[in-house]
C-alpha cells in the first residue's frame, strides 16, 4: 500500500514509519523537516504545513492510506491546538478526500471527548468528530500517554529529589511504549471504522511510578501531594499573559489527575524496565 505519514519525524511519527517500512509499504514521509532516521525503503520525504492548504496539495495522490500524529504538543505563542489540531488535521483530511484515499488513521487521546476547556485534548475531539462524518473509512486511536513522556515528566523531581502528584486521590495510567502502539497502528489501518482506547499491558498509579524512578535513580522516595486547583491558577495567569503555556498545564493537570487506563492492552515491551534502563543512562 501507499501510505502517507503526516508527522513522520516526530516521536511517535519515527517509530510509524519505520514499521511500514518493515512491512513493506510505500511511505510518504510528511513533516515541516527531514531529519536522519537511519531508515531504508521505498519513501519520498515532503515538506508540508498543515495550517497552509496550498502545501498539501497532490501530497495525497495515489495513495491508499493517509496516518496522521500531527498535534501541537509545545508551548507556542504563534499557533492553538485549535488551528494545528482541528484545522490543520482537516485541511489533510479534505485533501485526502479529494485524492480518493480510502482509509484514513488519526492518533488522539484517551477520553478527549471528556475535556472540554482542555484545548489539547478538545481539539481532537472535534477533528475526531470531523472524520466520522467524513465519509472516509476511518480508525481513531486513543493513546493513555507514553513511556517516554512519563519518564520526560519525572526526570527533573527525580533529580530534585521530591516529587509531587496533584490530588489526594491515586491516579492510574497504562502507558504503551511508541515502538509497540506503531505496530498496532499499521496492524489496524484498514479497519472499518474502529476506535481504540489503547494502553500498555502494565497499569500503575503514578505513586507506583515514581517509587520506581527513584529506585531506578537510587535515591529515598520522597512523594508530595499538591491541590489540582493549583494548576488551574497556574493556566489561568498564563493565559492572561499570551504566552502559549495555558494549554500545556491544562493538559498536564488533565493527565495527572485522571484514570488514563486504556481497555486495548497491547505491546511487549515492559514500563517498569523502560523505567530502570532510562535512569541507567
Amino acid at each position: 500500500m501507499k501510505v502517507v505519514l503526516a508527522g513522520a519525524y516526530g516521536n511517535l511519527g519515527a517509530d510509524i514509519f519505520k514499521a511500514l517500512l518493515k512491512a513493506g509499504h510505500e511511505v510518504v514521509a510528511a513533516d515541516l523537516a527531514e531529519r536522519d532516521l537511519c531508515v531504508s525503503g521505498n519513501f519520498t520525504f515532503r515538506k508540508l504545513d498543515v495550517t497552509k492548504p496550498e502545501s498539501l496539495k497532490g501530497l495525497c495522490d495515489g495513495a491508499d492510506c493517509v496516518i496522521t500524529t500531527v498535534g501541537l504538543t509545545k508551548t507556542s505563542a504563534e499557533v492553538t491546538n485549535y488551528e494545528i489540531d482541528y484545522q490543520g488535521n482537516l485541511n489533510l483530511l479534505n485533501e485526502a478526500k479529494a485524492a480518493g484515499v480510502k482509509y484514513f488513521t488519526y492518533i488522539s487521546v484517551l477520553k478527549a471527548d471528556k475535556a472540554p476547556k482542555v484545548p489539547m485534548l478538545h481539539a481532537k475531539y472535534l477533528f475526531e468528530e470531523e472524520l466520522k462524518k467524513s465519509g472516509m473509512t476511518y480508525t481513531i486511536h486513543r493513546p493513555t500517554g507514553y513511556f517516554y513522556d512519563i519518564v520526560k515528566v519525572f526526570r527533573p523531581m527525580i533529580e530534585k529529589g521530591e516529587v509531587t502528584l496533584l490530588g489526594n486521590n491515586p491516579v492510574h495510567a497504562n502507558v504503551i511504549s511508541t515502538e509497540d502502539f506503531a505496530d498496532f497502528i499499521v496492524a489496524h489501518m484498514t479497519d472499518e471504522n474502529k476506535m481504540y482506547d489503547v494502553g500498555g499491558k502494565e497499569t500503575y498509579s503514578y505513586e507506583e511510578i515514581a517509587n520506581m524512578c527513584f529506585a531506578a535513580s537510587g535515591k529515598e522516595p520522597v512523594i508530595k501531594r499538591a491541590p489540582a486547583v493549583l494548576f488551574d491558577v497556574l493556566a489561568f495567569v498564563n493565559k492572561l499573559k499570551k504566552n502559549g503555556k495555558e494549554a500545556i498545564l491544562r493538559f498536564s493537570k488533565w493527565t495527572l489527575t485522571e484514570e488514563m487506563v486504556g481497555d486495548t492492552k497491547t505491546g511487549d515491551m515492559s514500563f517498569k524496565q523502560y523505567i530502570e534502563e532510562s535512569f541507567k543512562k
